[in-house]
């Protein structure tokens, strides 16, 4: 199967190619970059240097030569891409925000208008496979959502509140440099941000509330001097009390038979460049405390697109994603 990358040139973009290059039935074809057309990949991802000899192309959407299309744009650009896509046929999982949320809830969040909505499966593979499984076109959760509704989807609908708090490491905010990713202004500290505001929210609140949750959802970000990882702390408030062996039944035989929800003590070095969530959960009665661990750029990006890939098109769901953590 030939893919194309739209959007190549930036992290996740160099994570799908990078995972790609293992997939015992997907090549990556086409690469694309209007900054970079012409250029070698691996210029721009050196790592790639001897997996890949192909240059950034820059080809309009009608004009995609590929039998799957990941979408590693920012929002608004998605929606140029995805109606033509579908038009044609052609498979495709979007890595930006343009199709997570309904299109009212998506044009208050980010403030913008959808020129081209349509509904699409929301790819939480664990949460919505069958929705997944033989669609079109997926839309792929962001990162902070991804973690932090894997740590309380069990406990979802026994839940009055919800406050996730999550730790995040730099490659979040993307490959272009700022002051708020500027070396001095990260190392050394943990920084809040969008305290109140965080555009994630409103997945976060999709999910509970399709889990069934009547729980007032909160989320405080914090930008911390690493890498890769999200590291989120569930604090879930229960209706009634419930034991320590009882929410980790209740987490066991949820996530039985997947593979990759782990339940262990969650670190981010056990999951760097991996698709696993680990998740490790502790009760004290009436609060349960939930964390999770996710690799921001994989389970956080590429390798859950990957993941919902390899559902749509009947492939075995960790094709491409075989390799284990790097740790240190």
């Amino acid at each position: 199967m030939d893919v194309a990358i739209v959007g190549a040139s930036g992290y996740a973009g160099g994570e799908l190619i990078r995972l790609l290059q293992s997939h015992s039935s997907a090549r990556v074809t086409v690469a694309t970059s209007r900054a970079l057309e012409g250029r070698p990949v691996a210029d721009q991802h050196p790592h790639l240097r001897g997996y890949t000899d192909l240059p950034f192309t820059n080809p309009k959407a009608g004009d995609i030569d590929a039998d799957f299309v990941f979408l590693a744009v920012p929002h608004t650009a998605a929606m140029n891409f995805a109606g033509t896509l579908l038009e044609r046929g052609i498979r495709t999982v979007d890595l930006s925000a343009d199709y997570r949320l309904p299109k009212d809830v998506y044009e208050r969040v980010y403030g913008v208008t959808h020129t081209a909505y349509f509904k699409a499966p929301y790819g939480i593979p664990e949460l919505h496979r069958d929705e997944v499984k033989g669609a079109k076109f997926v839309s792929n959760p962001g990162c902070f959502p991804t973690g932090a509704t894997l740590a309380a989807a069990p406990l979802a609908k026994y839940a009055k509140y919800v406050i996730y708090d999550s730790k995040t490491g730099v490659s979040g905010a993307g490959d272009n440099p700022s002051a708020t990713t500027h070396y001095p202004n990260v190392a050394d500290g943990v920084n809040a941000y969008k305290w109140t505001s965080h555009r994630h929210l409103a997945e976060m609140k999709q999910e509970l509330s399709r889990l069934g949750s009547p729980a007032h959802c909160f989320f405080t970000p914090h930008l911390v001097p690493v890498n890769r990882g999200i590291l989120t702390t569930a604090h879930i408030i229960l209706d009634e009390p419930m034991a320590q062996d009882k929410v980790e039944a209740l987490y066991r035989n949820f996530y039985a038979g997947e593979h990759f929800v782990r339940l262990q003590k969650p670190t981010l070095p056990a999951v760097r460049g991996s698709n696993f969530c680990d998740i490790g959960m502790e009760s004290e009665g009436e609060r349960v405390v939930v964390v999770s661990a996710i690799d921001n750029l994989v389970k956080g990006a590429a390798g859950q697109a990957i993941q919902n890939m390899n559902i749509m098109c009947g492939y075995a769901e960790d094709d491409g994603l075989k390799a284990p953590a790097c740790l240190p």
